[in-house]
């Protein structure tokens, strides 16, 4: 995986949002545990050698895929949330866009003003 993010290295930004689509798409289908054992050691190198704080990319990787687990076609949590509250998919999908969008406008901005997170991380870690 590294060598297909090579080229990305030099730019940052870019990395992050090719491996934000990467943790989106793997998180759709698979719970949260299993995506970060397997792509954390996979992904860290190419995060290291671009730069990026490990503390940022730690906080984007797990947003990104906590937002995987409530995204569609898979979407795990929205399972659960059907099965325990005894309503159809259709029903929990349109309650959910919203709050999926303000995640992703999130993501989106912690992606492009890394400070949003690096900031508060170095006030309450000393740093």
């Amino acid at each position: 995986m590294t060598g297909i993010l090579a080229p990305f290295i030099a730019h940052p930004t870019l990395l992050m949002l090719v491996i934000c689509g990467i943790v989106l798409m793997v998180g759709t289908s698979m719970d949260v545990t299993p995506t970060i054992m397997i792509l954390t050691p996979v992904l860290l190198p190419a995060v290291k050698a671009a730069g990026i704080d490990i503390v940022y990319f730690g906080v984007v990787f797990i947003l990104n895929t906590v937002l995987g687990l409530l995204t569609p076609p898979v979407g795990t949590v929205l399972n659960v949330a059907c099965s325990a509250g005894k309503i159809n998919m259709e029903r929990i999908v349109k309650a959910v866009w919203p709050f999926l969008l303000a995640e992703v406008i999130i993501l989106l901005l912690m992606i492009l003003f890394p400070p949003l997170v690096t900031a508060p991380a170095a006030f309450f870690l000393g740093k």
